[in-house]
């Protein structure tokens, strides 16, 4: 039987892909890396550990162009189609269900999610690029253990 890992995926552009293991270390992935290299590390992932996933539920924001609509709708895309390619459970939720699941309504403001994540991981290095995805990954890891 392979140990559980949690991936927390916050899709924007300045998000990340983050995983908690069962031993309660973490690692995270930018969203900038390529395509193939996120594929590969997701099936790398699977190969070894028992994935669920949670995705943070995008919608197009106002003011938001046509152009980065498009981009953030193809990246939220091409995630869900690896998670489904590599059979890896996923569940989509807005951001205001995973925060107040994580006790860090952030009304936009990242400092609250920096400051949530950090105290769950002090020891690791909490940027406002990491923080969400630690924390969806986090979710995942609570609602898929019945917390």
């Amino acid at each position: 039987m392979k140990p559980p890992a949690w991936i927390g995926i916050d899709p924007g552009a300045s998000g990340a892909i983050a995983v908690v293991f069962g031993s309660g270390n973490v690692c995270w992935i930018k969203n900038d890396s390529t395509e193939h290299e996120l594929a590969n590390w997701i099936r790398e992932l699977a190969s070894s550990h028992e994935l669920a996933a949670v995705i943070e539920q995008v919608n197009a924001m106002p003011k938001q162009g046509v152009s980065s609509t498009f981009k953030f709708g193809k990246s939220f895309g091409f995630l869900i189609g690896i998670l489904t390619a590599l059979q890896v459970p996923y569940e989509s939720y807005r951001p205001q269900i995973w925060q107040k699941h994580m006790r860090c309504l952030t009304k936009g403001n990242k400092n609250v999610s920096k400051a949530a994540a950090q105290r769950l991981w002090p020891l690791v290095k909490i940027t406002h690029a990491n923080a969400d995805a630690l924390l969806i990954a986090e979710f995942c890891r609570q609602i898929r253990n019945g917390r």
